[in-house]
Parts: C-alpha cells; structure tokens; sequence
C-alpha cells in the first residue's frame, strides 16, 4: 500500500483497485478511509511527514468528514443515489436518465440542460431562455419529458444544484423518480459527464448559449445521437434506442461511463 501511495496514487484509487487485484480475497480489501486514518500518527493526529507530500490535498491534518445521518439536505424530500434501484444501475431497463447543466458565459448567466438516457445514451436538451432559475428549469424539463413514451419516463438523477430545487412538482408533472447525487460526486453521472464533454464541440466554453434556440439544440442533441458509439457496439443512440422501443433485444453496451 505505501508504495502506492508513493506512486502518488490516491487512497480511493488504492482501495478501489485492490479489490480488482484481488477479488476473491477480501481480506485483501480495505476502504478509503482505512488507508487515510492509517496514515495518522493517532497521538498528534497528523499525518506521517514521510508520505504527506504523496497526498493530493498536501494537508497535514485530515478533515473530519459528517456521517451520511449528518449530511442536511439541501431541498425538502431529496431522496440520494444510495436509494435508487439496482436496475438503474445495471442499464438493462431504459427510462433511466441523467441530468446536469452545461454553463453558458458568467456575463450571459446562460445555461443549456442535458439529459442523456443511460441504457441508450440518448441525448436530449432543453432549452433555458431567460436563465437557469428552479421554475425555467421545471418549465422546460416537465415540456421536453412529455414528448417521450411513458415507459422512458422512469427516472432521473441529477447533482444537488439550486436549479432543481422544484423537482417534487418535477416529479409530479413526468412520472419521474428522482435521484440526487452525493456533493462533489460527477462520476455518478457518469454518462452525463460523458455527454456534455462530446457537447463542448457545439457549446464551447465561455459561449453566450443563450444564442442556441430549441431548434438549434434538436440539432445537435440529433447529431450526437446519430454517432456510433463504441460502448454501443457502434451502434448509434438513435439506433438503439428504437431497437428497445420496437421490442428488440437489449442494448448492446453496458460500459459504466461513455
């Protein structure tokens, strides 16, 4: 483990890749924070000078960190990712999608949102005018999700962002059921990330996105969706996803990202 740490790997990355080495020893496995508190000194509470400077943060003292019964919600009635069903996971049901929202300019205060199914990786994005508010957000999800079929309304999860603070009238209006990511978490999104990197190519950075109209955003949510995808066995999302809704066999990818 120490020689790890002085290969400047991280003690999540550490925990996590030896239960890949080791996957029938789990006496083998430790966790995370096992390895940050067995790097303390327990009578300073400090970490041992000798390995500090491996440590990303370079903090000498380590942060206490709230319990999951600690943790205050930021919206009324959240319900976190730890809840959401096993079959989410598994990407073997459509109708489970991932949300975010790609930033415009600061000076414009523009946004465009993303929604990207997780089984298909099919892409859909809504349409801000005026800002990224609670009730514009609502507005344009609750429009965009109508034009689907009820069986790919299922689900939806999305970080803890002041932009979802409506989501139970969300919730109410589309049938989703919706699932709120831990703070500083994106892989959990981890198709979404995905998605709104391949989107920077059509909404650069620093762009005033608010000159992106809803036809213009069909446009390029349909060009991203006609693109092979190799987690898809190069199938196209589009592809894809009329293959589940016309009752053919499952989606060919089940990658955790991409």
């Amino acid at each position: 483990m120490q020689s790890r740490l002085v290969d400047d790997h991280s003690p999540e990355q550490i925990a996590r890749r030896l239960r890949e080495d080791f996957p029938d020893d789990p006496e083998m496995w430790v966790s995370h924070e096992t390895i940050y508190q067995s790097l303390y000194v327990q009578s300073r509470g400090t970490l041992k000078r000798e390995l500090v400077k491996h440590l990303r943060t370079g903090r000498t003292v380590r942060k206490p960190h709230r319990r999951n019964d600690q943790r205050r919600e930021r919206f009324a009635a959240m319900v976190m990712i730890s809840e959401r069903p096993a079959e989410v996971e598994d990407r073997a049901v459509p109708g489970h999608w991932e949300g975010d929202l790609i930033l415009g300019s600061a000076r414009s205060g523009s946004a465009v949102g993303t929604l990207v199914e997780r089984a298909t990786r099919f892409v859909m994005l809504l349409h801000l005018p005026g800002g990224h508010t609670a009730d514009i957000v609502q507005e344009a999800m609750v429009a965009k999700m109508a034009t689907l079929p009820e069986q790919l309304r299922v689900s939806l999860t999305w970080d803890q962002g002041s932009e979802m603070a409506n989501h139970v009238q969300i919730a109410e209006a589309t049938g989703l059921a919706i699932y709120f990511c831990d703070p500083h978490s994106p892989w959990q999104r981890g198709s979404n990330e995905n998605t709104n990197g391949l989107l920077r190519q059509y909404l650069p950075k620093g762009a005033d996105l608010s000159f992106y109209g809803p036809g213009m955003l069909d446009n390029i949510a349909a060009q991203l969706n006609s693109r092979p995808r190799k987690t898809l066995k190069w199938r196209t999302p589009a592809e894809t996803l009329q293959a589940l809704l016309s009752g053919e066999s499952g989606p060919p990818g089940v990658a955790t990202t991409g």
